[in-house]
């Protein structure tokens, strides 16, 4: 471990970063390992080197140096004019510094290979350490929860460095049925706010709608992270059929955020009416905010195991009360997620769109809308995929 150590207590290398985040990797392997076969004959000898990394990779305690207070001049103290009430009262103007000491993170994420078969070809826009801060977290959103979570505990490590700490309670917040940490914070000598699901605070506005409890909680939750996002991330996309059913628009634009916050919103507010309404028609009212939801998209799509990919899920999973309820009233329901090899599902769904990045060529990249058939009508449902013709 003699040369290990000696490379990572080099300030300022990329050779040290690069041979950081593999060991944060190694380690993470070597856990879920553990925890998957307790039996195998290597397991003392595994903990001991997690142990081991553990010690490795812990960051180096920062000496602190309290500068000195001047005393005070002798013109000063009491002879000083008193503040008057404009001075107390004057408004802080926050300067954001231009200085990204974040800057080589945010290049040793776009370097990383596996990272960027989820995101594409990613360019960071921010120009300042708290927007890149909050853009780096925003991308490892769309990544399988496991690379993300790597890449986080590797991130603090290397901020730690510079005199940077997680910070949990500098967030900004979002109305949701629980309590929810997304991502921290720092503070030190570099400020940036985090982002936190509460449910404290009240559900996106638009909603008109109070916290109850139950399923509609989660979905007005989840309807008001869409909202909150479309408003802070300019990378989102939709591909909601009733929107525009040619392709995969950009929301950076008002007109067309406009256009599918209405519909989104139109349709969550048609659930809530059609609640207790006959069974099929709050079915259908449910399937197309499930549309909607799903329809808001990156490009290349979000992996399923994302922490983006989970939350579209969890709205998903709402639908299974609502089908039970429908069959208990004597609807013959069928409700099929269109997944897989795109040759297998195409027959159950239309106007699907065919991407060109990300996913595996010749299966679905997203389902969009979900197949249903509600007795003897037939809902076909609609996905994202790649061609299987790509050369």
């Amino acid at each position: 471990m003699q040369h290990l150590s000696k490379l990572l207590e080099i300030e300022n290398s990329k050779l040290a970063w690069v041979l950081r985040l593999n060991l944060y990797g190694l380690r993470t392997q070597l856990q879920e390992a553990l925890k998957e076969d307790t039996t195998d004959p290597g397991n003392s000898a595994c903990q001991e080197l997690v142990g081991e990394l553990d010690q490795l990779l812990q960051p180096q305690k920062l000496e602190i140096i309290t500068p000195q207070t001047p005393p005070p001049s002798p013109t000063s103290s009491t002879s000083s004019t008193p503040p008057t009430w404009e001075d107390v009262l004057e408004p802080i103007q926050l300067e954001i510094p231009k200085e990204q000491k974040l800057k080589d993170i945010g290049d040793a994420l776009l370097a990383d290979q596996e990272l960027l078969q989820y995101v594409g070809a990613y360019k960071f826009q921010s120009n300042n350490d708290l927007d890149l801060w909050n853009e780096i977290q925003r991308l490892l959103l769309r990544v399988p929860e496991k690379l993300a979570d790597t890449w986080r505990e590797c991130i603090l490590a290397e901020v730690s460095q510079f005199g940077a700490l997680e910070e949990k309670f500098a967030v900004q917040q979002i109305g949701f049925s629980r309590n929810q940490p997304v991502y921290p914070g720092l503070q030190g000598s570099v400020y940036a706010t985090g982002l936190f699901l509460s449910d404290q605070v009240d559900f996106d506005p638009q909603l008109q709608v109070e916290k109850r409890g139950g399923k509609l909680d989660v979905l007005a939750g989840i309807v008001s992270v869409c909202l909150k996002f479309i408003e802070i991330d300019p990378c989102l996309r939709h591909a909601l059929k009733s929107v525009d059913r040619f392709g995969v628009r950009p929301l950076n634009s008002d007109s067309e955020s406009s256009k599918y916050m209405t519909a989104l919103v139109e349709r969550f507010q048609r659930v809530l009416t059609t609640t207790n309404a006959d069974p099929a028609i709050a079915l259908r009212a449910r399937l197309d905010l499930d549309e909607a939801i799903h329809s808001l998209v990156y490009l290349p799509p979000c992996d399923r195991f994302s922490w983006w990919g989970k939350l579209q899920q969890e709205a998903r999973r709402t639908l299974d009360g609502v089908v039970e309820k429908a069959r208990n009233a004597g609807y013959q329901v069928q409700v099929r997620p269109l997944w897989g090899t795109y040759a297998d599902i195409y027959t159950w769904s239309k106007d699907d769109l065919q991407l060109e990045i990300g996913g595996v060529p010749g299966e679905v990249s997203a389902c969009l809308r979900v197949y249903a058939k509600i007795n003897d009508e037939v809902i076909p449902g609609r996905v994202l995929f790649r061609s299987s013709l790509e050369g």
